[in-house]
């Protein structure tokens, strides 16, 4: 329904600038700009799409091969006693808790096909000791936003995107990404924790967060001691040391336990084909709409609005040709995939819009959508403070990606 609007909007705003322009400008090519540019975007993001498929089917087996290797099960049963505090009103066998696990694990992974299935369920779980079952209860609140703000350690398809869309190196949005969602997951959990009054400096809760802020605290200190040039080199360096490292712990973690690992990935691997067959509709069709959107004019009319009030105020603009992606990302993944691409097909892949565009794909996740899947599920109409919280979170992420940004790619 958001994208539907969404459609809409840009095609309907693209015709009544089109119409200004050659009315009162006396533009005559502007509707045969706006033409061709749909034929050049449909063609766009076929070739995307079709590229996608190679670098889409590897990670796809690989993330297979951890799937029934156990990485989920590990990273699971590693953040269980953190997650069995954020949701005291789960009792402390409850079946919700194992789903919980599983499904924040397997995001942490990018693994999308099996997270969200796990996601479903942890909800109907839930609704099952929901005193009220039109409203949401605090736990279901919790595990929402604790989705939404997007928490990922592997973002496999924006790599994926930036190797496709030209980039240099598509990892080197690895660590920006990695700081920036962490500040959304932050955010989000603790404006829940507040509102749900829950004790913040229980050890348990203090050691995980501790902890995690410290290894973050440490590698912002660590970058922020090098010169531009080292620090370019020691991010692209850990980025692929630390992807690499999880490729050979998926496979030899899958070796141990007597997993057959090349059948394993070739089964991942025809999931990554049909995904990437299966996007190209989708992605055709909201580049079309961004496309339409931009050749009219109407896109350089907001930007430039935009860049005016923010140099008005003494501030630096040149996040904000980034700036779609983060408007999107809450309402449309999709969409917002559409405005990152976009933003690299104009500015490119490498430029500073381009990587801070997909630092904002990175640092949070669609919150209105999955509000409206995971609530809708279980038939809930009474959000009660979910969609602030999840805002929150969103607003953390892209507020850390543009200083992350900055910090990295300026």
């Amino acid at each position: 329904m958001v994208l539907n609007y969404i459609w809409i909007f840009f095609f309907a705003t693209a015709f009544v600038v089109a119409l200004y322009r050659l009315v009162f400008m006396g533009d005559t090519e502007v509707f045969g700009v706006i033409i061709k540019s749909s034929f050049d975007m449909s063609r766009t993001g076929f070739e995307i799409s079709l590229g996608l498929t190679g670098v889409l089917t590897l990670w796809m087996g690989i993330m297979k091969i951890g799937e029934r290797g156990g990485a989920v099960g590990v990273m699971s049963r590693l953040i269980s006693p953190f997650f069995r505090r954020l949701f005291p009103g789960l009792s402390a066998n409850h079946p919700a808790h194992g789903s919980i696990m599983m499904n924040l694990a397997a995001n942490m992974l990018g693994l999308d096909n099996a997270a969200t299935p796990m996601g479903l369920k942890a909800m109907q779980q839930m609704q099952e000791v929901n005193p009220d079952s039109k409203s949401a209860s605090d736990a279901q609140i919790m595990f929402l936003v604790l989705n939404t703000s997007g928490l990922t350690i592997v973002p496999v398809s924006i790599m994926v995107y930036r190797a496709q869309m030209g980039a240099a190196n598509p990892t080197d949005i690895f660590i920006p990404i990695l700081i920036a969602t962490y500040f959304s997951t932050l955010v989000g959990l603790i404006a829940v924790a507040l509102w749900q009054r829950i004790n913040l400096f229980d050890k348990v809760i203090l050691a995980y967060l501790g902890g995690g802020s410290a290894v973050l605290a440490g590698v912002i200190w660590y970058f922020s001691s090098l010169d531009k040039e080292a620090l370019t080199v020691a991010s692209n360096v850990v980025s692929n040391v630390v992807l690499f490292g999880i490729i050979i712990s998926f496979i030899i973690m899958a070796a141990w336990r007597k997993i057959n690992v090349y059948d394993a990935f070739i089964d991942g691997a025809k999931d990554g084909f049909a995904t990437a067959v299966r996007i190209i509709p989708y992605l055709i069709a909201i580049l079309v709409a961004i496309g339409v959107f931009r050749a009219s004019g109407a896109m350089d009319i907001l930007m430039g609005g935009i860049v005016k009030l923010v140099e008005g105020c003494g501030f630096n603009a040149d996040w904000v040709n980034a700036l779609p992606t983060a408007l999107m990302k809450p309402l449309s993944g999709s969409g917002a995939r559409g405005m990152m691409i976009d933003t690299m097909n104009t500015f490119g892949a490498d430029s500073f819009a381009g990587r801070l565009a997909s630092t904002f794909q990175g640092a949070t996740d669609t919150t209105f959508y999955i509000i409206a899947v995971y609530f809708g599920s279980v038939g809930i109409k009474n959000t009660r403070y979910a969609v602030p919280c999840g805002l929150m979170a969103d607003f953390a992420g892209i507020m850390a990606a543009i200083v992350v940004a900055y910090f990295f790619f300026a």
